[in-house]
């Protein structure tokens, strides 16, 4: 449910298309829908402006898939994240419009216009980090934010990053993941006026413990802009970016 479509049931009502009896049976699902396994968060759109999102790890194919038809018959934008290729057929059989990226492990669908609000740039340190900023950039992208996509500009080659000067500096928010030492988020908190969004990957070899030595290395950044999202969490970041984006070019 959005805003969108509530205010066109309620103008059916006022014109007369449609009874009320009709429209209370197309709101009995205004707040949540009952599946079973699960209860889809219709209302979250109309409270936050942006609508549920699916984490598919843990749920079986079959429920992903169920969930993701429902959610999509609603008439808003659908998301799943790590979502694998088992879980992608799935969902495709039931929604043939979804696009799945293995990359980014997500199944995306975009049903709202295609109305740009704001920019995210998404950088990543090396290319072993791109699955994780590629979720990043899906979901910013699906939630109606204008993405440019900067990879492979990690500290061990300054002068890669310094060449997208100009696309850090049109940024709302700029997106930065990097494993290993995770350095690279303070180097660009210097370069920007704008929040700079860390995620830890969890890239490296045995003592980057699973990308929690990034995680230590990026709250600790000395650039004062920078704030930390969780290890290889693309999707936190993005949402969190969305929303600063749209904050900065008129709201919701």
């Amino acid at each position: 449910m959005t805003k969108n479509s509530l205010l066109e049931i309620l103008a059916a009502v006022q014109s007369g298309n449609i009874t009320p009896a009709s429209a209370m049976e197309r709101l009995a699902n205004f707040t949540y829908e009952e599946l079973g396994h699960a209860r889809i968060d219709h209302h979250r759109t109309l409270r936050t402006g942006l609508p549920e999102v699916i984490f598919a790890e843990g749920k079986s194919p079959q429920q992903t898939a169920e969930i993701f038809s429902r959610m999509a018959a609603s008439g808003t934008d659908v998301l799943a994240t790590r979502a694998d290729s088992a879980t992608a057929i799935a969902v495709q059989r039931d929604t043939p419009a979804a696009v799945y990226s293995a990359q980014a492990r997500t199944l995306a669908l975009k049903q709202s216009p295609k109305e740009l609000k704001g920019r995210i740039a998404v950088l990543s340190a090396g290319t072993s980090d791109q699955p994780v900023a590629e979720e990043a950039a899906i979901t910013a992208e699906l939630f109606g934010t204008e993405v440019s996509r900067i990879y492979d500009v990690g500290v061990a080659g300054l002068h890669r990053l310094l060449a997208h000067r100009e696309a850090l500096t049109k940024a709302d928010a700029v997106i930065v993941c990097a494993g290993m030492e995770g350095a690279l988020p303070s180097v660009v908190g210097g370069l920007v006026g704008v929040p700079v969004i860390a995620v830890p990957t969890s890239v490296g070899y045995g003592a980057s413990f699973g990308g929690a030595a990034a995680l230590l290395g990026m709250l600790n950044s000395c650039s004062p802009n920078v704030t930390v999202v969780n290890i290889d969490n693309g999707f936190g970041a993005a949402y969190t970016s969305v929303l600063i984006a749209r904050a900065s070019n008129g709201g919701r």
